[in-house]
């Protein structure tokens, strides 16, 4: 059997031999919408849960939007001109609209993509910055948590009247699904901020993981940040595999947000008969494989179709390399699943340890094999005996001593393929 599986920008094909069980499992999504202008406008001026936009931003001199960074497909350049048509008929200026790029962690947007992220028409006229959560100082302290998170917020947003996120839903590592909350924390927080809802503490509960909402603590946490934060108003949409819209959820944060989980999960959800020995995924491409960091993501996703023990090969890019220099450090260091889990489990949280914790987490329950061309053996830790410098070469040793009939499942979009082994959805 082969699939072409998206890598990079122009993706890869994956060839399995005959002999197995073997299943393509793609990204399953409700059509695209027929007329995607019209959504949009209907849904700002007549949202969920609250007074249409132009209401909201009547009387008010600024306003901040939110967005997502580079690794993510947003369709912004689609989805932010109805916003700022809005805003500017209620009288907000141009001057008077600052587009913060929610990085997290990760680095701020070069000109290049500012415009790919964007547009070139919005990159030239509007303020576009990107959040940086290393600068303590440029981010307003609001206070605490009832779970005792200190919530720092990039100041540039708070200094505005108006506080508007603009994302897009789909299944999340730890926090179930994206969108919404996530582009306040940890968008634009900083990192003593980020550090702490991304300790062992949320890392370690069961429930934060894909497709998780109710009794996530780590959902519940960010929804406090982001009220604290003044959330006043998001956007976000559904996308199809080849990132047309699917479905627009605009209004207040936590019923808009709620509406297009459930619309994700009814329309999106793809279900096994069964859990399978082998999972050959990806890292979705470009963008999202641009970093071994990112590809922790096909990963986690995929041990939702495996058997315990079973085994994940994860083919992505890497053409950025490992990640952060922290995460890199840290990487380079380990020198097993467990040993790592025990030394971060009280220790101080350092930045971007929380996806090595995932991986670890996995890896102490599946085999894992990885196809990173980008990365070194070197740069790989123990990992590299896993590692394999062709694509070949990492499908044979994943499937090496499967029996005749084994079940492989063949996953191209990687973490954009909300799935589920009936097991699992019964255990959950």
């Amino acid at each position: 059997m082969k699939a072409h599986f998206s890598f990079g920008k122009s993706g890869i094909d994956v060839s399995i031999p005959d002999g197995f069980r073997s299943q393509v499992i793609m990204s399953r999504t409700a059509r695209a919408l027929d007329d995607e202008n019209a959504a949009l406008n209907a849904a700002l001026d007549a949202p969920i849960g609250c007074p249409p936009l132009a209401a909201l931003a009547a009387g008010k001199k600024t306003a901040a939007i939110s967005v997502c960074d580079i690794t993510r497909p947003a369709p912004n350049r689609r989805t932010l001109p109805p916003i700022l048509d809005r805003l500017h008929r209620a009288g907000i200026p141009v001057e008077g609209i600052t587009i913060l790029i929610a990085t997290g962690l990760h680095r701020g947007a070069s000109e290049d993509e500012i415009v790919t992220i964007v547009g070139p028409e919005i990159a030239a006229k509007y303020r576009i910055v990107s959040h940086d959560a290393k600068a303590l100082a440029e981010h307003l302290f609001l206070g605490e948590t009832g779970r005792g998170t200190p919530v720092y917020i990039d100041e540039r947003f708070m200094a505005t009247d108006l506080h508007i996120t603009l994302g897009f839903i789909e299944q999340h590592l730890m926090l179930g699904f994206s969108g919404g909350r996530k582009l306040i924390a940890p968008g634009l927080a900083a990192q003593e901020t980020i550090k702490v809802i991304h300790s062992p503490r949320f890392m370690r509960e069961p429930l934060a993981t894909e497709g998780s909402i109710d009794a996530n603590p780590l959902h519940a946490e960010l929804l406090e940040i982001a009220r604290m934060a003044r959330h006043d108003f998001m956007l976000d949409v559904a996308l199809t595999q080849d990132r047309m819209i699917s479905g627009v959820f605009a209004g207040d944060p936590v019923q808009a947000h709620a509406a297009g989980v459930a619309f994700v999960e009814q329309t999106c959800l793809e279900r096994l008969e069964e859990p399978v020995d082998a999972v050959i995924t990806s890292s979705a491409g470009y963008p999202l494989d641009l970093t071994f960091y990112q590809c922790v993501k096909g990963i986690t996703a995929a041990a939702h179709m495996v058997k315990p023990g079973g085994r994940i090969l994860i083919v992505a890019q890497c053409a950025e390399g490992v990640g952060s220099p922290e995460f890199a450090r840290r990487l380079a260091a380990m020198k097993d699943y467990r040993s790592f889990l025990d030394e971060i489990r009280s220790a101080p949280v350092e930045i971007d340890q929380w996806q090595l914790e995932k991986l670890a987490l996995a890896g102490e329950r599946f085999d894992l094999y990885f196809f990173t061309p980008g990365v070194t053996k070197g740069q790989l830790g123990f990992l590299a005996e896993s590692a394999f410098s062709t694509l070949g070469e990492a499908v044979a040793a994943t499937l090496a001593g499967l029996p005749a009939g084994a079940r492989v499942a063949l996953v191209p979009e990687g973490p954009y393929t909300f799935a589920r082994a009936e097991d699992a959805l019964a255990a959950g």
